[in-house]
């Protein structure tokens, strides 16, 4: 039988089972004591017992699968098929397993995990979209300054992109704590200036009604203890760094954070809302009228803002973060995970006669 000599294991296969009943039966109908025929084999007598019921029953004697058939917390069909609607419905928006995963429960559809997800849309055969690699930060980066805190309307990014269809040049501002694209300018190609800068500024501290502090400390400037407004961030591009711009910050009390030439990761929060713009939106690329990119930008724009859903602020939208939802978002995402978990295992535990 393969054995040596000692207690049994933990483990045998069932032609071992059989042949330990029948030394025990051969030594019983010998005479012997089934203690001491169970002692002398190495087999518990109450193990012996549950084999022989085993048989009894007309059960086999194959050990069988360790743990419960499957696993009590597992996702409910219903689940499943709600995966597969969501990928059918925000797929092509999201364009991540990831970002599908929150969409479910910001839409309360669903309450499942990243990964979760991924394995659902992997034994579905649903692909979705690859996300570009990304290249860390080169070298040490110059930090913000002190004063400023981590919050929406206090850092303020800058950059100009190229459309070449169209002939022109846009120019955004980007909340960098909240990811809100504020606004946008559309300008001839290779034609920006500073003022254009000066411009696309003051549209946006209208926006975010900031407009009326900038003008009174132009009017009545600044003490030396009194902190900027907000900070804003960009390369070193020559509308950013030429005079007339630092002076207009300077009046506005804005102050200026310029990146290291030739590093776009020191300012990686504009560059990449260009990266995703035209990545996610490639008919923008290929609109030659300056007026319907113009207005293409702005329905992008609003969808940006109300739509998206950015992994870099736990999967809300810019809009969500910057008015203060944001969190409360990601905590009911977190309660509902927990909450389906919870309903999952009692499900399982009262439907046991279900398992397949």
């Amino acid at each position: 039988m393969g054995l040596i000599a000692g207690p049994v294991p933990s483990r045998v296969t069932a032609e071992v089972k059989v042949g330990l009943l029948g030394l025990v039966d051969e030594a019983v109908t010998a005479g012997w004591p089934l203690q001491a025929a169970c002692g002398v084999v190495g087999v518990d007598r109450v193990r012996l017992w549950r084999w022989r019921r085993r048989l009894a029953r007309g059960g086999g004697l194959a050990d069988g699968r360790p743990g419960p058939e499957e696993a009590p917390h597992r996702i409910l069909p219903w689940e499943w098929d709600e995966i597969v609607a969501l990928f059918d419905e925000w797929g092509h928006i999201d364009g991540s397993h990831r970002k599908l995963a929150h969409r479910g429960s910001r839409l309360e559809r669903v309450f499942v995990s990243e990964s979760t997800v991924l394995r659902v849309l992997s034994d579905e055969d649903l692909m979705l979209p690859q996300q570009r690699r990304r290249r860390g930060p080169v070298g040490p980066r110059r930090p913000w300054p002190d004063w400023v805190q981590y919050r929406p309307c206090q850092v303020w990014g800058h950059d100009f992109t190229a459309f070449r269809r169209a002939g022109r040049d846009a120019l955004a501002v980007l909340d960098l704590v909240s990811r809100k694209w504020i606004t946008t300018m559309v300008v001839p190609a290779e034609r920006g200036e500073s003022v254009h800068v000066q411009a696309i500024y003051t549209r946006a501290l209208e926006t975010e009604e900031l407009l009326g502090e900038a003008e009174q400390r132009t009017v009545a400037p600044n003490a030396d203890e009194q902190l900027p407004i907000l900070l804003t961030v960009s390369d070193n591009g020559p509308q950013m760094v030429s005079g007339t711009t630092r002076e207009f910050m300077a009046l506005h009390s804005l102050a200026m954070h310029l990146g290291r030439p030739g590093v776009p990761t020191d300012q990686a929060h504009i560059e990449s809302l260009f990266s995703h713009v035209k990545g996610e939106w490639p008919h923008l690329l290929e609109i030659r009228d300056p007026a319907e990119l113009a207005a293409e930008l702005a329905q992008v724009q609003v969808e940006y803002n109300t739509v998206r859903l950015h992994a870099g602020i736990g999967y809300v939208t810019p809009d969500d973060e910057h008015e203060g939802r944001g969190e409360a978002i990601r905590k009911a995402r977190r309660e509902g995970l927990r909450a389906a978990r919870a309903a999952r295992i009692v499900y399982r535990r009262t439907n046991t006669h279900n398992r397949t």
